[in-house]
């Protein structure tokens, strides 16, 4: 799987070169998220402070706008505050690139994994269970959550080396009992709960994976003897046993469906718990006049980013549940080519 694309010299320039290419894309992008946090604190002090411009409504007004959309910061040769239409529509467009790249970094993964499988299967004389669908859709999809989730974990770690620094300097502004006295404490109240989540995840979610698992064997099942039926009606796709495979089915997405109700339960209690968060940590200094109000957005974005950082497997469960059940596929696919491929040799 990692083989066929990384170590091949014919996919070298695609697989370390767009590798690359992304991984450069991913970290400007991240600057940006930077620059924009720091332009929450300024805009939204202006907006606290515009009761100071009722003798001169036209001043604040003016640095309302500037701040929105001024292109001040280009003209004056990149010095001074950038405003948010200059900080945005360059990420705008790095993040259409870096969609539509990834897409083709995928295809190009899926295609290099086919072609590394197809003459090693056909020169298989046994009948392995699968491997069409393992070869077309099991290929699919492992590069694209491959390529996607990889992505999501290089720009976590950025995310994290870029916003941690900011959250732990911000961490002298809160102002409860306990966590002020602790240096750094939003950053370890963040990484704490982030890892208490993904704990409470794996035991809620944790028969999740051997369910994917099973439900692939029996929607293979099924299909295979509808693709038999399309040549031979008489032997195969009958309907008792079309009715048959169909009800090992629908069991089956009935337990797979139930865990992952408990599971989206579990969810989303704990993603509005972590909208309040950083508010019931800060809100206080807003009363007592240690934090402004662009301090309080400037936390709460930095805080959201961090922990996103952190609960990135906690938030992308289901799919790494997925991938999981994909990847025991594939390498059970990869032992029966090599196991069936030895055992002819050495009967040749």
């Amino acid at each position: 799987m990692f083989k066929s694309f990384y170590l091949s010299k014919d996919w070298r320039i695609w697989s370390w070169g767009g590798l690359l290419t992304l991984i450069i894309s991913l970290f400007f992008q991240v600057r940006m998220t930077v620059a924009i946090n720091t332009w929450y604190g300024k805009f939204y002090d202006l907006l606290q402070n515009a009761g100071d411009f009722k003798n001169n409504p036209s001043d604040g007004i003016q640095q309302f706008y500037d701040q929105l959309i001024s292109l001040d910061y280009i003209l004056n040769g990149f010095e001074g505050s950038p405003s948010f239409t200059v900080i945005v529509f360059p990420y705008i467009v790095l993040a259409i690139f870096t969609g539509w790249f990834t897409r083709i970094y995928g295809l190009r993964w899926r295609e290099a994994i086919t072609f590394n499988y197809i003459p090693r299967w056909q020169k298989v004389e046994n009948e392995i269970e699968g491997a069409s669908q393992r070869i077309q859709e099991d290929c699919n999809r492992f590069a694209r959550i491959v390529e996607s989730l990889g992505l999501q974990v290089i720009r976590a770690i950025m995310t994290l080396i870029a916003f941690i620094p900011i959250l732990w300097g911000l961490s002298d502004k809160v102002d409860i009992p306990v966590l002020r006295d602790i240096e750094g404490s939003l950053v370890w109240f963040t990484l704490i709960i982030s890892l208490g989540g993904i704990f409470i995840s794996w035991f809620v979610g944790i028969k999740l994976p051997g369910l994917e698992y099973n439900n692939q064997r029996v929607e293979a099942a099924f299909r295979k003897d509808l693709v038999l039926g399309e040549d031979d009606k008489k032997n195969y796709a009958q309907t008792e046993t079309l009715f048959e495979l169909f009800t090992g089915i629908r069991l089956n997405y009935h337990r797979l469906y139930l865990h992952y109700g408990y599971f989206d339960g579990w969810m989303t209690t704990y993603d509005q718990f972590m909208i309040i968060a950083p508010y019931l940590i800060m809100g206080p200094g807003l009363f007592t006049g240690l934090i402004t109000l662009g301090v309080m957005v400037q936390v709460s974005n930095a805080f959201s980013r961090v922990h996103g950082g952190f609960a990135l497997f906690l938030h992308n469960w289901t799919t790494i549940t997925e991938l999981r059940s994909i990847y025991k596929r594939l390498s059970e696919f990869e032992k029966n080519l090599d196991y069936y491929s030895a055992l002819e040799t050495t009967k040749s």
